[in-house]
């Protein structure tokens, strides 16, 4: 499936029928769902589609270790 592209299907309220999402951007909602936001290819409307799950964060940094002067005394 080398070059295929994922074109996330949609529903278009206008056209009432399942569409590919033409120029989809994945965004984080304000609940921190993920959700593509694109435009009807055929009619140009803008579609939405809520994709399962919450969005990701960012892994932590790991502390780094400490140096021998910062040490705490036993």
């Amino acid at each position: 499936m080398a070059g295929k592209i994922f074109m996330p299907e949609g529903y278009c309220v206008k056209c009432k029928a399942k569409k590919d999402i033409a120029d989809g951007v994945e965004e984080v909602m304000k609940n921190g769902r993920r959700a593509i936001k694109g435009k009807c290819p055929v009619c140009g409307t803008v579609m939405f589609k809520i994709l399962g799950g919450k969005a990701v964060a960012p892994a932590p940094s790991a502390p780094s270790p400490a140096s021998p002067g910062n040490a705490p005394s036993q």
